[in-house]
Parts: C-alpha cells; sequence; structure tokens
C-alpha cells in the first residue's frame, strides 16, 4: 500500500477554499444530493473504503433519490472538523468516530470506547438492544445531530513505539498520539498524549514530535507507514476495546426525509457497521503476517505492571469523570457500566472461554 496516496489528502488541507468550490446540494425533480465529509485519507482500508461504500449504497438503496457525494479528508474541510461541518451545515453527513469529540461532550466518549470497557459485540448490543441508541440520539440532537453506527475495527492494538516498553516506567514522556479517555489514562502514568488526524501522524513520528501513536490496526497503519519509524508494536488496545465509528448527520436534514428514505440510512449504517469489522478482520490477519516477516515489526502483549497501571489509572479516571457530567452524561455513563457488566459473565463463558481453548494444542487434518 502506497503511503504517499493516503498524505497527499492529509488533514493539514484547508477546508475554506475547497468548500467554496462545490455547489450547495441540490433538491431538483425529487432527488436530493448530500454530501459527506471524513475523517479519513482517501482510499484509507476499511474507514475511507467503507465511507466510500456507504455512499454508494444509500444512493443505491434509494434508486438516485438520494445521492451521498464522499469527500475525504482535507478534500472539504480537515479531517478533525467533520463535526463542525455537520453541525453548521457546511456538509449534511460525516464520517468519523465520537471518540473525537470529547471536547463537545465527554458523554461522546461511551459511544466510542471507555478504556477497560465493552468490546465490539458487546457495544452493539448495548446500543441495538439495551437502549444505548436512543441516548446516542439524545445527547446528538443537543447539537443539531443524528448519529448511526456505521462501523467498528474490534479489539484493535495499544499502538506503534520508538522503543520497547519493558514496564510502566517506560512510558513516562512518550508523546503519543491517542484519543478518548484513553488520553488521559496515559497521561496520568507520564505521557504526553495529543488528538491527531490520521494524516498528519507519519510525519509527526518522522520529525519527533510524536514518539508514539495508535490508530485502527495493521492493515491501516500499514498503509500510513508506521512500522516505516516504529518496530514495536502493542497489544491488546485497552483503550478503546470495540471502538464505535460513526455517521453524524444533520438531524433538521434527517428529518426532513420522507420515512421511507430515513429506513434506507438506518439499513444501508446497518449494513456498513458489519462490514467494516469483517474488512477489518480479514485485512489485519494479512498484514500481520507481511508486518512480522517482510518488515520485521516486533509484536508484544503490553507488560503485566503497565496494564495494571493503566487499569488503576482508568478507574480512578472514570469515577473523576462520572462527577465531571451534566444529568445526561451521568444517564449515559450508568447505562454503559450497567450494559458492560451485564454481559461480562455471558463474554467470559463463551468467547473468551472459546478462544482459550482454541489455543490448546490438538492434532487435527489440515
Amino acid at each position: 500500500m502506497n503511503r504517499r496516496k493516503f498524505l497527499q489528502h492529509a488533514t493539514t488541507a484547508t477546508g475554506g477554499a475547497a468548500a467554496a468550490a462545490y455547489a450547495a446540494p441540490a433538491l431538483s425533480q425529487g432527488k436530493i444530493e448530500w454530501r459527506m465529509v471524513t475523517a479519513w485519507p482517501k482510499g484509507l482500508p476499511g474507514l475511507g473504503t467503507g465511507a466510500e461504500r456507504l455512499g454508494q449504497r444509500i444512493t443505491a438503496m434509494s434508486g438516485g433519490r438520494l445521492t451521498v457525494k464522499v469527500f475525504a479528508a482535507g478534500e472539504l474541510v480537515p479531517g478533525l472538523q467533520t463535526f463542525e461541518a455537520v453541525q453548521g451545515g457546511t456538509a449534511e453527513m460525516g464520517h468519523d468516530t465520537p471518540g473525537f469529540h470529547l471536547g463537545k461532550s465527554r458523554a461522546f466518549a461511551y459511544f466510542f470506547g471507555a478504556p477497560f470497557g465493552m468490546s465490539y459485540a458487546e457495544h452493539v448490543a448495548w446500543l441495538d438492544h439495551g437502549g444505548g441508541q436512543a441516548l446516542w440520539d439524545e445527547l446528538s440532537a443537543t447539537f443539531n445531530l443524528k448519529s448511526f453506527a456505521i462501523g467498528n475495527i474490534g479489539t484493535p492494538p495499544f499502538g506503534w513505539f520508538k522503543k520497547e516498553l519493558k514496564s510502566a516506567a517506560d512510558l513516562k514522556g512518550v508523546k503519543m498520539r491517542l484519543p478518548g479517555l484513553g488520553a488521559e489514562m496515559i497521561r496520568r502514568l507520564g505521557a504526553v498524549p495529543t488528538l491527531m488526524a490520521p494524516g498528519d501522524v507519519f510525519p509527526a513520528l518522522q520529525a519527533g514530535t510524536l514518539d508514539a501513536t495508535d490508530f485502527t490496526g495493521p492493515a491501516n497503519d500499514m498503509a500510513l507507514g508506521f512500522h516505516q519509524v516504529c518496530k514495536h508494536y502493542y497489544w491488546p488496545g485497552i483503550h478503546k476495546p470495540g471502538a464505535v465509528q460513526q455517521v453524524i448527520i444533520n438531524k433538521a436534514k434527517y428529518d426532513a426525509l420522507p420515512a421511507d428514505l430515513k429506513e434506507i440510512v438506518k439499513i444501508a449504517c446497518q449494513a456498513a457497521h458489519q462490514d467494516m469489522l469483517a474488512e477489518y478482520n480479514w485485512i489485519n490477519s494479512q498484514a500481520v503476517n507481511v508486518l512480522k516477516t517482510k518488515h520485521k515489526v516486533n509484536f508484544h502483549r503490553l507488560p503485566e505492571d503497565l496494564v495494571v497501571a493503566l487499569g488503576n489509572a482508568a478507574g480512578q479516571i472514570l469515577n473523576e469523570e462520572r462527577e465531571k457530567l451534566d444529568p445526561l452524561g451521568k444517564k449515559i455513563f450508568e447505562a454503559y457500566f450497567k450494559a458492560r457488566d451485564a454481559q461480562m459473565s455471558l463474554t467470559d463463558g463463551g468467547d473468551r472461554a472459546f478462544f482459550n481453548a482454541r489455543t490448546m494444542k490438538f492434532k487435527y487434518v489440515g
């Protein structure tokens, strides 16, 4: 995969001139044209390609009555300005992640993923059947938005590091790109977190502005070239398990759609969610082998004392976060962790027990 192909669409591009170059969406002969801005470099596997497929799916399912044109980061607005673009009407849709928007409301963290929180399957169960989506709708509406989950990266790595982590002490002073509540978690251990658009990360690693970074997983990370600078790759991503990606839609525009087009958008987003996870599971499995054999990347488990330290920091942060939240935020917080606790016994007895059993040595015919 060509890193330059992705970085030429990096999010450092300014959006003003680009925005002016595109006409406003039109409603002609019963056809509606929407623009979707994304936080991702053009063609980035999983995220970038997922956004493209979602736009194509909505257009096809509606028979062209609702046409969605997709803009990569920097083509219409910078990658970290999707929220403002959709809220203000520069675009009708945005494709990014709730973890980018904690500055708007800390409660968005629980629709992205909390440290040591819910897995992918648990998170989706809560959103679709445990009341999570209704709470997300309530929070999003305060910003004139409608939000849908449109993908998941599964359980990601913790991140890429230039130097090996042998203990919790080695995290001190490390400058690391990290979104969501995980940023504050590593700060408590002496690291220096920052939020940075994906297209800006590789140059920052090269320049020494960053010593480490997380992102989504092996395929995207390899496409963006992180392995060229960092040779130590750590698992598991306890800072954002089951990290949800989202589409945000201008609520006034969404509410104005006829009922059948609303349903098409909803179902297209559900399909996109499953599609993205499946794509990541496949391309990441292929990329792991390439990174190990061709690029000589060292794969590590996080040191046990570091996991314990991160867990203790996460517990402190989450207790503090709860007290900072407004009534709606506290309601979301309580619902998220109640859902996590309710599903843990099933996950422990089901998926985790199976995965542990699968690592046992058996004789089989291959």
